[in-house]
């Protein structure tokens, strides 16, 4: 059964289906898909999908990463959403999507929706976002969102940016 949870003008984003470990194993196993990251690539596509079926943000904390899917042929093209962490009680928004799918949009549409989820939605009262210094897209998705810029730190060893966009309705 798919769940869809939001919709935007060309995508939808729904929560993960076990097929989708197909997609993860692929994501992960592109050098330049992970170069920023901190993630590693899968060994196999079972390993993937068992990371798939035991994801369990949503029934944890009610939210988490989404499949990005193009609305008129239900393509994967990425995830993008919210993942909350527990050891430093923060929200933040993550995305990744196939190289082919970089450069139209794609993450700033799904981002933008994720964010707008979560303070209508969740009631979040704010969402962090962090790349690495290097990963200029990244900053540029979070910046086309309206996070502010909060610091520049190390993150997993690399010089790192933190952005964030508070909820100014709550």
């Amino acid at each position: 059964m798919i769940k869809k949870i939001l919709e935007t003008e060309r995508l939808y984003l729904r929560e993960f289906i076990t097929s989708d470990g197909f997609h993860f194993y692929h994501l992960n196993n592109d050098p330049e898909v992970i170069k920023y990251t901190g993630n590693s690539a899968f060994s196999n596509i079972n390993e993937a999908t068992d990371f798939v079926k035991k994801y369990n943000d949503y029934t944890v904390n009610g939210f988490g990463r989404w499949a990005v899917c193009i609305k008129e042929t239900n393509e994967f093209l990425g995830w993008c959403g919210l993942k909350y962490d527990f050891g430093i009680k923060e929200v933040d928004l993550g995305f990744r999507f196939y190289k082919k799918n970089w450069g139209k949009g794609y993450a700033t549409e799904s981002a933008k929706a994720c964010v707008v989820y979560g303070f209508k939605c969740l009631k979040i009262k704010e969402i962090k976002g962090r790349a690495y210094l290097e990963n200029k897209a990244s900053i540029k998705v979070l910046e086309k969102c309206n996070f502010k810029f909060v610091k520049q730190f190390i993150y997993d060893n690399q010089p790192a940016v933190l952005y964030t966009i508070k909820n100014d309705k709550n």
